[in-house]
């Protein structure tokens, strides 16, 4: 694997998945192709499975089971196919996960009335600069005593304390951390992340917590927005809501932390004497511009049905919602298509042991902060 530095200015060109393919456009579209193909069954089994199993001893496990589930399990099995046969990595460049994935956090703004966004903001700033100051430094510390080099700690600090894998990319461009560290962290935010998709919505059921602590348990714990989405989707609509607003939150601080980091590394570890001083443009490169969209389909959804009658509303609303799922399942099952075993195992024990104990505690901090300040909210 090459050891060449990610570039502080374009750090989107670092690859989630450790490396898409730059060449020629045809493989990227066969890639695209198998993502639809998959999601296709994924809508098929999603519609027919509970009444397949209807009667059967099944019929309950039929009817719990989501779509984020069959996506998921969909793309790790065609991972499985595509890298026995030596096409996976010829295809990734269509395996377009953050693509899919803000495409479909924009149209969920469309179905989420601004009043709530408005209500729900100030305790979602609140948790997320609780949780991102205290589990980057927690992080930080821990990696420091594990003895791993700086940057790779900077990467695992920021993908497990704010959205994973995009602010592992966005650390990555501030510290010009090497592509084989990126590629480990990512790989690790997905391991981690895909058991916390059915883990966590299965522990806020045992829990007895709300849709909206829930959600907002989810939205600030969970490391990756695919990986909340579809945690949240299982729990419910009113969970689905308030988690994917947390982890807005959480995103849009993710250029502030990479200035920071930028600044840190230039001044003080690296301590480069052309040093210039982070600006408010590389804050704006960095900044998640997706959020923006979130925020605007909301305001003009919720302007659009204050103007039309119920039904128009209800049925234009129901369309945004069927094109938001599909773009939810791409992303899903592009999760499973991305995924990584061998980067897992080129570090060794010390980093999967510095970000498994921080993810515990931003379990336990991000459940707390949820159940304090999301007790009787509501999203009605």
């Amino acid at each position: 694997m090459s050891t060449e530095e990610v570039s502080p200015r374009t750090p989107e060109t670092a690859p989630e998945s450790g490396g898409r393919a730059t060449g020629a456009w045809a493989p990227a579209l066969a890639g695209v192709v198998v993502v639809i193909a998959l999601a296709a069954v994924t809508r098929v089994l999603d519609k027919n499975v509970p009444g397949w199993l209807e009667g059967t001893s099944l019929e309950d496990l039929g009817a719990a089971v989501e779509y984020p589930v069959y996506a998921i399990v969909l793309g790790l099995a065609g991972n499985a196919v595509l890298t026995a046969t030596g096409l996976r990595d010829r295809l990734a460049g269509g395996f377009r996960t953050e693509f899919f994935i803000k495409t479909g956090l924009v149209l969920l703004g469309a179905s989420i009335n601004l009043k709530v966004i408005v209500t729900a903001a100030g305790p979602a700033i609140i948790q997320a600069i609780v949780l991102i100051s205290g589990v980057f430094l927690f992080t930080w510390w821990l990696g420091g005593k594990f003895g791993l080099d700086d940057k790779l700690r900077a990467l695992l600090s920021a993908a497990v304390s704010i959205c994973g894998v995009s602010a592992a990319i966005a650390a990555a461009g501030a510290v010009q951390a090497k592509r084989e560290q990126l590629a480990y962290s990512a790989s690790l935010v997905i391991a981690f992340a895909l058991p916390s998709i059915f883990i966590l919505p299965w522990l806020a059921s045992a829990l007895g917590l709300s849709p909206e602590v829930a959600g907002a348990w989810i939205g600030g714990n969970i490391d990756t927005t695919a990986a909340v989405t579809a945690a949240g989707t299982i729990v419910g609509e009113e969970a689905l809501q308030v988690a994917t607003i947390v982890k807005v939150t959480q995103n849009a601080l993710m250029g502030v932390v990479a200035i920071a980091l930028t600044a840190y590394f230039a001044f003080r570890v690296e301590r480069r004497a052309d040093a210039r001083r982070p600006t408010l443009g590389d804050l704006w490169e960095r900044f998640p511009k997706f959020v923006l969209g979130f925020i605007a389909a909301s305001v003009i959804a919720t302007w659009w049905l204050s103007t039309v009658s119920a039904d128009v509303g209800k049925e234009t609303i129901g369309v945004a919602n069927d094109l938001r799922v599909w773009f939810l399942i791409l992303a899903f099952v592009s999760i499973g298509l991305e995924f990584r075993v061998a980067s897992l195992k080129e570090a060794g024990w010390r980093p999967v042991g510095v970000f498994a104990t921080a993810t515990v505690v931003n379990i336990l901090l991000a459940l707390g902060l949820a159940a304090l300040l999301f007790s009787g909210f509501s999203v009605t």
